[in-house]
């Protein structure tokens, strides 16, 4: 167990805790961690690009003109694909870029990223983070005050204000719980935590 400092949203000490050191200490593996980030960003592919072969496009059906004594080059439809409006040879079709990795290894990346962030002294315990409505400005004023310049944010439900007051300041994003990721945690420089959250992180990505 490592023990951690936390702090309230006026960067002031109001306690300790002790993390799990099967979440928060791992030796990290980065070409796990490399693997995982790949999947999710495979996963996030539209693979709708579409083009039309020579049988889908408009035309065909007759031989442009006869094969011998013209002084052309042989040609059997218009549609061909070295014609101007013809298919399109071996083009992009709609398709699934996602990959599967195992539970285990998705679970260990995730408990590899976020103790990364620990090893480096960039994970943050915040005691509690309630706004009482969507301001923005009282968020950015949070996040000076706790010297914060890049960082995720974990709340242990889905916090309205919080997340809806920080969505139009660059370099900052609020998940809940449920959607923290390997990509998101290595993408901002700083792990945000809210205490409540911690005892559901270690549930979740304990393998």
């Amino acid at each position: 167990m490592s023990t951690v400092s936390v702090i309230n949203i006026k960067n002031e000490k109001v306690g300790e805790i002790e993390l799990n050191e099967k979440v928060f200490d791992l030796i990290v593996k980065e070409h796990l961690l490399h693997d995982v980030v790949k999947m999710q960003l495979a996963g996030r592919r539209a693979g709708n690009a579409c083009t039309k072969t020579r049988i889908e496009v408009s035309g065909g059906g007759i031989k442009p003109w006869r094969q011998k004594g013209t002084g052309r080059a042989r040609a059997g439809s218009n549609t061909s694909s070295i014609w101007r409006g013809g298919g399109v040879a071996f083009g992009p079709k709609p398709r699934d870029y996602s990959t599967k990795l195992n539970k285990k290894v998705r679970k260990l990346a995730m408990a590899m990223a976020m103790s990364a962030r620990h090893q480096e002294g960039n994970l943050v315990i915040l005691e509690d983070f309630r706004m009482d409505g969507i301001k923005t400005k009282e968020f950015v004023k949070v996040m000076q005050e706790l010297k914060i310049e890049n960082g995720l944010i974990i709340t242990p439900g889905v916090n309205e204000n919080v997340h809806r007051s920080a969505r139009n300041v660059n370099g900052y994003k609020v998940l809940p719980t449920d959607g923290l990721n390997v990509y998101d945690i290595l993408l901002h420089k700083k792990l945000v935590l809210l205490q409540p959250a911690i005892e559901g992180l270690e549930k979740r990505v304990m393998v």
